[in-house]
């Protein structure tokens, strides 16, 4: 639930803005896919906080706990300033992507605040990742709570100018995200000081003795795990790119259908840092064949549950987009339909490739867990940038399939993904126990 509340503040943005029109729906679309690219380094970065936590706790050392927070913080306030810096300055490479300039124009100014929210968002995820990896998952999931009503409550009252309030547009739904996203770092705060357990944790931090070899383990662990997401949300990114070349609904549709499935995904992700938590903590005890064998169990229950979700979307794949969009609304009609229709397409991919995007995620979990990230991050180059990218590229721009298309090379880059990460799974923790023995 902790992991689905950063997709459900996009999951209201997309609602409400869509009741607008398609042009500002594709504005959002594409204002986002520069955030995501900046917030998956981000949330891919903070990830190594977990594993330190999780081991120095398995191990009774809560000094190195505290030590990886505070570092961890200092690299992520760091971070989340120079990415938003990053988006800034590319900003104008939107007048050159071949996107609709309608779509650009009302891109620009929300791209702004949203931006700037990547600041106070890295920073949570660092308390996220610490909590997490002392297997408290349920305070940063009240926060992300919190910061989704208060995000629903001015986007109403932004979006649409209710109750007095000036009726902003999409620039509305940027201000609702910034302000939840500022708020659910104070809260967060709030919680995990005021219990006993986390308070010497998470207060009396020295930030004037800052040691190299703890911030040289973070970046080690960090760096390797923030691109091993880039590469996976930058090939998202770049089928919006391509399905804004096909136009302003295809672009729309991709939205709408890419949205879906980050939510089912973040079941997935949640999972993982599961995995990633429960690993940490046989690593720290040096409990190799239950740490195989709890990995194992975390990965079929992911199966089971994208299982169900994969049902879902088949099931539901023409009545969801209608959640997106006004169908009542007479002047956009012809819009709307198009929209629907190359959305239900695209859902019909992606129930497949819940599985495998569910699968690689855990899997890419546990192997963090045992502080293995460079091999996996070769690998999620090769598996979405060498197989699924061609794809991508050329059955969507090249052949009939056009969105379709674009879905099916995401389709490939799952599935090797998934594939190549099990199999590296698989060789470590039987050599791990093989040496143990």
């Amino acid at each position: 639930m902790g992991m689905l509340g950063h997709t459900f503040v996009a999951f209201a943005d997309n609602v409400m803005v869509g009741q607008l029109g398609t042009a500002e729906l594709a504005a959002v679309s594409l204002g986002n896919s520069f955030v995501f690219i900046a917030m998956s380094l981000g949330i891919g970065f903070s990830t190594a906080i977990t594993p330190l936590v999780a081991e120095a706790d398995g191990a009774g050392n809560p000094a190195s706990g505290k030590s990886a927070l505070k570092h961890g913080l200092v690299l992520c306030a760091l971070l989340g300033l120079s990415l938003f810096v990053l988006i800034l300055c590319c900003k104008p490479l939107m007048y050159y992507m071949k996107q609709p300039p309608e779509v650009v124009e009302l891109a620009m100014p929300y791209l702004d605040l949203v931006a700037f929210s990547l600041v106070p968002l890295i920073i949570f995820q660092a308390f996220k990742q610490f909590s997490e990896g002392l297997s408290q998952t349920k305070y940063p999931m009240y926060a992300t709570i919190i910061a989704n009503v208060v995000n629903i409550v001015l986007n109403y009252l932004l979006i649409f100018g209710s109750f007095g309030f000036p009726k902003l547009g999409i620039v509305g739904a940027a201000i609702g995200t910034l302000v939840a996203r500022i708020l659910m770092v104070g809260y967060i705060w709030f919680l995990l000081s005021s219990k006993h357990k986390f308070h010497d944790y998470v207060t009396a931090f020295n930030f004037r003795k800052i040691e190299k070899k703890v911030m040289r383990t973070i970046i080690g662990l960090g760096f390797p795990s923030a691109l091993q997401m880039f590469f996976e949300v930058a090939i998202f990114t770049v089928a919006i790119w391509l399905s804004g070349v096909l136009g302003k609904n295809a672009q729309a549709a991709n939205q709408i259908a890419l949205n879906l499935s980050s939510m089912t995904f973040m079941f997935g992700m949640g999972l993982g840092v599961a995995a990633m938590v429960r690993v940490g903590n046989q690593k720290g005890l040096q409990n190799f064949p239950d740490l195989r064998r709890i990995a194992q169990s975390i990965f079929l229950l992911t199966f089971l549950i994208e299982i169900v979700f994969a049902t879902l979307f088949l099931i539901g794949r023409n009545w969801f987009p209608t959640l997106y969009l006004d169908v009542n609304d007479a002047i956009n009609l012809a819009d709307n339909t198009e929209v629907i229709f190359l959305s239900a397409q695209l859902l019909f991919v992606a129930a497949f490739f819940q599985i495998s995007d569910g699968i690689q995620v855990v899997v890419l979990g546990a192997l963090r867990g045992l502080q293995d990230v460079k091999i996996p991050t070769l690998i999620t180059f090769i598996a979405y940038w060498i197989i699924g990218f061609p794809i991508c590229y050329y059955l969507g721009l090249h052949t009939e399939l056009k969105s379709i298309g674009i879905w099916i090379g995401l389709l490939t880059g799952l599935s090797a993904s998934a594939i190549m990460l099990y199999l590296r799974f698989n060789y470590l923790t039987k050599s791990l126990i093989a040496d143990s023995q």
